[in-house]
């Protein structure tokens, strides 16, 4: 190999390596380019999703009531009227951001071209006013959701998410609503918020700061464990939708041994069942 071509050769090692290092492209955020988003904040921009991982919104079972609320917030909301921030707290696997996803959809299918989820992840909250600053100039309404919301001892973040969802200067866009899904109902640990109210000279300042947050969200639905009559409901209705020919007995056998291997019955864990029982069967989902 001469010097030209090892020169030519590393100079497209040097270019290939340079694109994987360069960002994604981001969708531009217009209403005809979808409506799911994942914010960037290493670089304060949208990127389209254009196929969401969720399920439809009737085969969430055991959680009617929080089925109706948020529905029925999320449906006000789409239609420009006043609506709530919601905190999705409890039990682990009940289907908290399945919901917030599924709601998002048959609101957007109701009003096409009228609402979009846009998801923040955990780590990039102290980004949350730069993004709600964007989303305050399109004429579109946003629901911003965050999943697995909660705080150690020792950060701030979750001050200026209590600054932006209520209480600045600027306040929360009217055309903006935050979900946030939680296995803490404070998004914080009784232990963290007890040690830092222990070392403080005023222990109830510190408690009222810290519950605070939770304060900013009108709507508050609890998810918690679910019995097997539930958890089979949920194993039918799955197998129903996705055509699985299992007979109902064999069905409800393989579903409580499927649960107690895992000592935990939810609706992640009927999902996971189904998706063994559909891949032995040789079926797509």
């Amino acid at each position: 190999m001469t010097i030209d071509q090892e020169i030519r050769e590393e100079l497209r090692r040097i270019a290939d390596a340079l694109e994987r290092l360069s960002p994604e492209t981001s969708a531009p955020l217009t209403p005809d380019k979808g409506d799911a988003f994942i914010w960037n904040a290493n670089y304060s921009s949208l990127k389209l999703v254009p196929n969401v991982n969720r399920v439809d919104l009737s085969l969430l079972c055991g959680i009617e009531h929080s089925k109706k609320i948020l529905l029925e917030n999320t449906e006000r909301f789409g239609r420009g009227l006043p609506a709530n921030n919601a905190l999705l707290w409890g039990a682990r696997g009940m289907g908290k951001s399945s919901l917030i996803k599924a709601v998002h959809k048959q609101v957007a299918d109701q009003i096409p071209n009228t609402i979009a989820l846009v998801e923040i992840h955990r780590e990039d909250i102290a980004s949350l006013p730069i993004l709600l600053n964007l989303l305050r100039t399109y004429p579109k309404q946003f629901v911003v959701f965050c999943d697995d919301l909660s705080f150690d001892a020792g950060e701030t973040d979750y001050k200026a998410l209590k600054a932006v969802l209520e209480g600045g200067i600027e306040g929360r866009p009217a055309n903006v609503i935050f979900y946030a899904t939680s296995n803490r109902r404070h998004m914080m640990s009784r232990e963290s918020i007890e040690e830092e109210a222990g070392n403080s000279i005023n222990p109830s300042d510190i408690i009222d700061d810290k519950i605070s947050l939770s304060d900013r969200f009108g709507i508050w639905l609890g998810f918690h464990a679910c019995d097997q009559n539930t958890f089979l409901e949920m194993v039918e209705s799955y197998a129903k939708f996705y055509g699985l020919d299992s007979d109902k007995k064999t069905l409800k056998s393989e579903s409580i041994e499927w649960s107690m291997t895992r000592g935990n019955r939810s609706g992640r864990v009927a999902w996971q069942y189904v998706q063994d029982l559909a891949g032995r069967m040789g079926k797509i989902l």
